[in-house]
């Protein structure tokens, strides 16, 4: 059990200091450890320790606790948390209707595995998803742990649907970091670095010879198609097209692409929603060559957007629809869901998994469902994205900021602001003026990310400003994150977050910005 720690800094301090402390006579607030280690350990030096490196994490601690929008650690900070567990607890920390409902259900059974038995709760989760589902089409599922697996799963169905086996990935994409997810993620290198090769198709039995089995293009997204920040949505999306044309003309035949994998707002890449023109040209072309289209809705799902799918505004079909983290609020679950006419042509046992479609998950997953339906959260998605948006373009339009905000964008609460910053290419020309329209001349219709003017080429801009905002964000007590390897900020509040602590978060934001943007 941990013991109560005071609030200071002490943690912080190396562990000669404290424990020097604690000779001196001052009364110690180590939680010990049952274990052999000698002398007595703090338990969150035993983590640091003992956790692999290969972990990351924005704030050193313990979160012992969480309700709705706020966290606390275990020596008595307290945060408004913003980022969800990375879009996952939608509904809050330890929502009262979903833990009720997991407890409930722990008591019942816990653990049905899918080879063997069906279970009342993955029936009843089913029940409730065919309603929202963007497509009527989409009627039959499959439950998984993760978001990386469900991925996995979509792309293996794919491949048996089709009979093919190259895949089609965004720039700037993040679909997970198991081997075939993270060989379509493309939004950093660290994820997949010293690992290749990664998914490859071989040419000839009793050959050595490989050809990638996955290719890319670039995301209607400024930056990937390297155009200044107002080009029109339209212009990006049609660049992209362009560019998938070219890739099925050179180097995967539509004859041997069994998919395209996209997000339909671009995640870790950068918070970027696809113009709907877009998607629907990636239908088009999947349509004409019979390519199955999966949409990968893991973090942009369940409501984050104001839709329940964010494919929805588009009017698209997925041929696979993938999805995750809110949809069971903490609880781990994912699922891939595609039609009938497919997966009936899918050999019994070829998909499964020990914990997939676990009771307890799907019992939550249920509740938040209900929880989200009662409680009207997608009204107050759209609520308090209107609040957020117009907090976040007074920074924005601010003259002493304006030179250091690019960008403004996203969906519902699924909104990322992008900082001025020295490109990762010196061939970048973001800041140039896209001079063939002006936002006058837009459509109305056109997403608020593609009409804002460009800024003046050679702004200084603070060095690492997102990085530097979001660490002023957490020590004023709000978590959290940046994305992608531009200067990016991404705000993932709960989707039930209150008027109250949605100003709050907003003005801890823009302190830090004004703060960082003085320091220089």
């Amino acid at each position: 059990m941990l013991r109560a720690r005071l609030a200071t800094n002490s943690r912080y301090a190396s562990s000669k200091i404290r424990l020097a402390t604690v000779t001196g006579g001052v009364q110690p607030h180590l939680r010990g450890l049952t274990t052999n280690s000698t002398p007595t350990e703090d338990l969150h030096d035993f983590g640091v320790r003992h956790v692999t490196k290969g972990l990351g994490r924005i704030t050193e601690g313990i979160m012992t606790k969480g309700a709705g929008s706020w966290v606390t650690y275990d020596d008595g900070r307290k945060y408004l948390d913003f980022t969800c567990g990375i879009g996952v607890t939608n509904l809050g920390h330890a929502h009262p209707r979903v833990s009720k409902a997991a407890a409930d259900q722990c008591m019942q059974l816990v653990h049905s595995q899918c080879s063997i038995s069906l279970h009342e709760p993955y029936l009843r989760l089913i029940e409730r998803l065919l309603p929202i589902m963007p497509d009527p089409s989409l009627d039959s599922f499959f439950f998984w742990n993760s978001g990386s697996e469900a991925v996995e799963a979509a792309i293996k169905m794919a491949r048996w649907f089709t009979k093919r086996q190259n895949i089609i990935c965004m720039q700037g994409a993040y679909h997970g970091r198991t081997f075939g997810a993270m060989a379509v993620t493309k939004s950093k290198t660290i994820y997949s670095a010293g690992t290749h090769p990664l998914m490859v198709q071989h040419i000839a039995p009793l050959t050595a010879i490989n050809k990638p089995g996955v290719f890319s293009i670039p995301y209607p997204y400024w930056h990937q198609s390297n155009m200044p920040v107002n080009t029109p949505a339209s212009v990006l999306a049609d660049n992209a097209l362009y560019q998938l044309d070219l890739l099925l003309a050179q180097q995967t035949a539509p004859a041997d692409t069994a998919a395209i994998i996209v997000e339909p707002v671009l995640g870790e890449g950068g918070y970027v929603p696809a113009p709907p023109e877009f998607l629907q040209g990636l239908r088009k072309v999947c349509n004409k060559h019979g390519i199955m289209l999966i949409v990968d809705e893991v973090q942009c799902g369940f409501g984050r957007t104001g839709n329940w799918f964010a494919v929805t505004e588009s009017g698209v079909k997925p041929d696979i629809l993938v999805m995750a983290k809110g949809l069971g609020n903490g609880f781990p679950i994912s699922g891939v869901v595609s039609r009938r006419e497919l997966t009936d042509k899918l050999k019994p046992g070829s998909m499964g998994g020990t914990y997939a479609g676990n009771a307890v998950s799907c019992a939550a997953a249920v509740a938040v469902n209900e929880a989200m339906v009662e409680e009207n959260t997608l009204e107050n998605v759209q609520l308090r994205s209107n609040e957020l948006f117009s907090a976040l373009n007074a920074l924005k339009y601010d003259p002493t900021l304006n030179p250091h905000i690019l960008d403004v964008r996203g969906r519902g609460l699924m909104v990322g602001v992008e900082f001025g910053s020295s490109s990762v290419s010196s061939h970048s020309h973001a800041h140039e003026p896209f001079t063939t329209h002006s936002a006058a001349s837009l459509p109305p219709d056109t997403p608020p990310h593609s009409q804002h003017s460009a800024h003046p080429s050679g702004a200084k801009h603070p060095k690492n400003m997102a990085s530097r905002v979001a660490k002023k964000c957490i020590e004023k007590g709000m978590l959290i994150l940046t994305t992608s390897v531009y200067e990016v900020i991404r705000f993932i509040p709960p989707l039930n977050v209150s008027k109250e602590d949605m100003k709050a978060g907003c003005q801890i934001f823009a302190e830090s910005v004004r703060e960082v943007v003085r320091e220089g």
